[in-house]
């Protein structure tokens, strides 16, 4: 099982470019579309693009969020990226009709800022000081450039691990125990992103 990481399919989300990337830095992936035994993954891996609203109802239809819950519950390393980090909040101003799966303190609101939205460019990620022997972030520097494309983010709260700042701060990843999520793609973000996911799966090894 050393290494096996679940990407949970639920229809929507970056599923090839997440499973390329794990299994380039020497994972066992599998693409999964259904309930499944926890005891069968070290890791799970929640993608997600597109509307926060289209991801929360494909999640519950497939059943995936008891799986997130339960996966929660026994400290299963979990990695959430892009709106599947947003779908660990309570909710989105963009779905305000779609409860999010409430893991995670606060509501996703719009980008604060002036500049055009959508995001979609490299931007700085700042580690915050007290997640900085976070083993997510191991190799890393205190600053990083990741890729971002999305037009809602997280306040930064208590369980932000890092920020970023487009036109005004917003959360860039987060940590929960052995809950993880990022904003940015780190799929996409060359060499710092997959150390990043390195780092993952070697939490998931433990």
């Amino acid at each position: 099982m050393k290494n096996r990481i679940a990407v949970l399919d639920y229809g929507i989300g970056n599923l090839a470019s997440v499973a390329k990337a794990l299994e380039s830095i020497g994972a066992d992936v599998n693409l999964v579309d259904s309930q499944f035994p926890l005891s069968h993954y070290s890791g799970l891996v929640l993608p997600g693009v597109g509307s926060f609203g289209a991801c929360v109802k494909a999640l519950r239809n497939v059943g995936f969020h008891d799986v997130i819950y339960e996966a929660v519950g026994r400290s299963l390393p979990t990695l959430g990226v892009c709106v599947g980090l947003q779908m660990l909040y309570e909710g989105s101003d963009e779905s305000p009709n779609e409860a999010g799966l409430g893991i995670i303190e606060g509501r996703i609101e719009l980008l604060k800022t002036n500049l055009r939205i959508p995001q979609m460019q490299w931007n700085r990620i700042a580690i915050q000081d007290r997640f900085s022997k976070s083993p997510l972030f191991s190799g890393l520097g205190q600053e990083t450039w990741m890729y971002f494309v999305h037009s809602y983010g997280a306040p930064v709260g208590v369980d932000t691990s890092a920020i970023s700042n487009y036109g005004h701060d917003f959360t860039a990843a987060i940590q929960k125990g052995n809950l993880f999520g990022t904003q940015f793609h780190p799929e996409k973000s060359s060499t710092d992103g997959l150390t990043m996911l390195a780092n993952f799966v070697r939490i998931s090894s433990i």
